[in-house]
C-alpha cells in the first residue's frame, strides 16, 4: 500500500481546514440582478454555471453538508438563495442530463424543498422533470448515451426525485441499443465514435449503474438481469487479476492523444467500479461482487496515488478525477468494512498539503502538465473544485468521531453505505433548523 505521504493530520484541523474552503466558496458566490445567489465554475469567468457538474446545483450539496454538520442555519439561508436563479436556469439550459442539464437541477431543487421546505424549489423541481421528459425523442437526448450525459444520469436522477415513470423511460432503450460481445453486453456512449468506453461516468458501468438501481426500485427484472450482462463484460476485461483489477479506458481508446489507457479515480478507473460492485453486491447478496470491489481497492492502494509519479498520472485533486472521489470509496470502507483509516489518512494529508491557503480561506488548483503554467486556476464545483473536496472531508470528520457516514445528499451514482452497517437514528442526526 502507498505510504508515501503517511502524516496523519488532526480531525480537527481536516475540519478546519473544511471550514476555510467553505467560507472561500460562498466568498465566490455572485448575486444576480433578481437577488438570487449563483457560481462561476472558476472566478475568472464572468457567467455564472447552474449545473450540477461544475457550477451552482453542485455546491448546494456541500452546503446542506455543511447545515447538517456545523448546525450552522447559514448555510441553509445560503443554499436557500441559489433557489431563483436554479429554476429560471431551467428554461435556459439547452441540456436535459444529470449532470450538465435540468435532471440535475431538478434533482437538487427537489433536495432543498424536502430538506428545507422551500416550496418553489419543489414547485421548479417538478417542472423541470416535466420539460425533461418533453423533449425525449423516444430513445435519447441528445448525443450522450451515459451517466454523465444522458439515459443512464437521467434515470438515476429521476428515480432519486421520485419519478420512477420517468427513470423507467430513461432506461428502457437500452434493452434494444445493447451491443453483445463475448463475455455480455456495452453501449456506444455516443453515435459518432466506434470506441466502446468501459467505466462509471461515460462507459458500460455507469449504464450498469442506472439499470441495476432502476430495476430493482421497480420490480423490472430484464433491466436488472442486463445490469449484469453489461458489468460482465467489463469484468472480462480485466488485466489486473487476480488479486487487483484494472479495465482500460475504452476499447479501442477513445481519443488516444488526449487520454491516458488506464486510470484510477471514480470516473474511469477501480475508485468508480468499486462503486458500481458495492451496488450489485447489495442487489444480488452475491459475495463475488464484494470481491470485485475488494480487489478494485487494492489496485487503487498499491497504484502510487496521491503522488504525481509523472506528467498526467495523478493530476487532480477533485471528486470527479482525483483524490477526493478516492477518498469518498474510503470512507465507505470504513464504515462498511471496518477497514483501517491509513490510507484515507494519506489521502486526507495529500488534500491538506495541495491546499491553497489565505486570509481568504482554502482551495485548490488542479495540474494540466501540458499547460503553461501548468497550475489551473482553481475551481470552484462539485466535479474538479472546492466543493467535492470540502464534502468529503467533511464526511471523513465525521467517521473519524464515530459519526454518521451518510451524506446530507445522496448523489444518485453513489450507492449508499449498506444497510448491514448499524448507522445512527433518525432522532440522533441534526434536525432541521430552518
Amino acid at each position: 500500500m502507498n505510504t508515501a505521504k503517511a502524516t496523519v493530520v488532526a480531525v480537527d484541523e481536516v475540519e478546519a481546514l473544511a471550514a476555510d474552503g467553505l467560507r472561500r466558496l460562498t466568498a465566490a458566490a455572485r448575486e444576480t440582478a433578481g437577488g438570487s445567489l449563483a457560481w462561476p465554475a472558476k472566478p475568472s469567468d464572468h457567467a455564472p454555471d447552474p449545473t450540477l457538474y461544475s457550477g451552482t446545483a453542485g455546491i448546494v450539496p456541500v452546503l446542506l453538508e455543511a447545515w447538517r454538520h456545523f448546525g450552522d442555519d447559514a448555510y441553509a439561508d445560503t443554499a436557500v438563495r441559489t433557489v431563483p436563479g436554479l429554476a429560471e436556469s431551467i428554461d435556459v439550459l439547452d441540456d436535459d442530463s444529470l449532470y450538465f442539464g435540468r435532471t440535475g437541477t431538478a434533482l437538487v431543487l427537489r433536495a432543498l424543498h424536502d430538506e428545507l421546505g422551500d416550496t418553489a424549489a419543489g414547485a421548479a423541481a417538478d417542472r423541470a422533470l416535466e420539460l425533461v421528459r418533453s423533449r425525449f425523442d423516444g430513445t435519447r437526448w441528445g448525443e450522450l448515451f451515459e451517466l454523465m450525459g444522458g439515459n443512464a444520469g437521467i434515470g438515476l436522477g429521476a428515480l432519486a426525485a421520485g419519478d420512477t415513470e420517468l427513470a423507467v423511460l430513461a432506461v428502457e432503450p437500452y434493452l434494444r441499443m445493447a451491443e453483445r460481445t463475448p463475455a455480455g453486453v456495452h453501449w456506444a456512449h455516443r453515435t459518432d465514435t466506434d470506441s466502446r468506453l468501459h467505466h462509471l461516468s461515460h462507459g458500460t458501468l455507469g449504464i450498469v449503474l442506472a439499470l441495476a438501481r432502476v430495476g430493482r426500485a421497480t420490480g423490472r427484472a430484464d433491466l436488472a438481469e442486463l445490469a449484469l450482462a453489461g458489468a460482465t463484460d467489463v469484468v472480462a476485461r480485466d488485466e489486473a487479476g487476480p488479486r487487483g483489477f484494472l479495465v482500460r479506458h475504452s476499447t479501442p481508446q477513445y481519443l488516444p492523444d488526449l487520454i491516458e489507457p488506464i486510470s484510477y479515480g471514480w470516473c474511469h478507473g477501480p475508485a468508480g467500479d468499486a462503486q458500481v460492485f458495492r451496488l450489485l453486491r447489495d442487489i444480488t447478496a452475491d459475495p463475488a461482487w464484494q470481491a470485485l470491489a475488494d480487489r478494485c481497492w487494492h489496485t487503487v492502494t498499491h497504484s502510487g496515488l496521491p503522488e504525481r509519479l509523472r506528467p498526467g498520472f495523478w493530476d487532480n485533486n477533485g471528486r470527479c478525477c482525483g483524490t477526493a472521489g478516492v477518498l469518498a470509496l474510503a470512507c465507505d470502507r470504513i464504515a462498511e468494512q471496518q477497514d483501517p483509516h491509513d490510507f484515507a489518512h494519506v489521502l486526507v494529508a495529500d488534500l491538506a498539503d495541495r491546499a491553497i491557503r489565505d486570509a481568504g480561506g482554502a482551495r485548490w488548483s488542479n495540474s494540466e502538465h501540458r499547460a503553461t503554467p501548468s497550475d489551473l486556476e482553481p475551481r470552484t464545483g462539485w466535479a474538479m473544485g472546492s466543493a467535492g473536496i470540502v464534502r468529503e472531508l467533511l464526511r471523513f470528520v465525521r467517521l473519524s468521531r464515530g459519526g454518521d457516514p451518510r451524506y446530507a445528499f445522496a448523489w444518485p451514482d453513489h450507492p449508499p453505505v449498506s444497510a448491514k452497517v448499524s448507522l445512527p437514528a433518525a432522532s440522533d442526526l441534526r434536525s432541521r433548523t430552518t
